[in-house]
């Protein structure tokens, strides 16, 4: 098994790659183990899949965000995470400016301060919470960028025109958000055309694993049926995932 500091060297690596990043998110061990299983070279939690993930620091002072940095790396063994600019007030729901900024650059400080490189992502919140503001949220990236952070991600951008603004306003690496419904499903290879260095998933796959037992269900409920077997994985196809993963070691 390659130990913190070489996983951290590796993905780092894969973010100075000139092809796109894509990172699979997985919601249990289960999940994670069939995603590198597949090929993926990097895995992410999902907040919305998973209940929770690194959100905003677990707090609101910058102290708390750079607290939260420090002990993913050094207790949950993580090469990487983010810290988000909202606040979870619904009544005031991005921070302001100068304090998210500081947020970041206390972060960024706890995550220089590893004896290893942690990839610390930036996100800007606005269009997740009815902000659709692209000026102050490239603002915000490029003063995050500045602060120190090595990716950053401006979740529910969506159309070609602002994701390539976006990428374009930075030098370091931008990932974008797939998988949100209803909206313009781009490939892998436009998105690469548009700037973009890294996709993740969000709760992509686990909604869409979801969406299949919800229909199950309402099959054997509703109609008395069992079609859906038909497209099932048996076990055994299950255990040859697992097991390809295990070769991946």
């Amino acid at each position: 098994m390659p130990t913190q500091a070489e996983k951290a060297a590796q993905f780092q690596a894969l973010h100075q790659r000139h092809e796109v990043l894509v990172i699979g998110n997985p919601w249990d061990a289960g999940t994670a183990r069939i995603l590198t299983g597949l090929g993926f070279s990097a895995l992410s939690t999902t907040s919305a899949g998973l209940a929770a993930d690194l959100e905003n620091g677990y707090g609101q002072s910058p102290e708390a965000a750079a607290e939260t940095i420090r002990l993913a790396a050094e207790t949950a063994g993580l090469v990487g995470g983010s810290i988000e600019d909202a606040t979870g007030d619904p009544l005031h729901p991005i921070y302001d400016f100068h304090h998210a900024v500081e947020r970041i650059a206390a972060a960024a400080a706890a995550a220089h301060a590893l004896p290893f490189p942690f990839m610390l992502v930036a996100r800007a919140e606005n269009y997740l919470h009815g902000r659709p503001d692209l000026d102050d949220t490239i603002r915000r990236l490029q003063a995050f960028e500045a602060a120190g952070a090595e990716v950053l991600y401006a979740p529910g951008i969506t159309s070609p025109e602002d994701i390539r603004a976006v990428c374009a306003s930075v030098r370091k690496p931008v990932n974008v958000l797939m998988g949100l419904k209803g909206v313009p499903l781009l490939t892998v290879k436009e998105l690469g055309a548009l700037g973009v260095r890294r996709v993740s998933l969000g709760s992509g796959f686990s909604r869409a694993a979801l969406t299949a037992f919800l229909n199950a269900a309402r099959e054997v409920i509703d109609q008395g049926t069992f079609t859906f077997t038909s497209d099932a994985l048996y076990m055994s196809e299950l255990v040859k995932l697992f097991d390809a993963q295990e070769d991946t070691r």
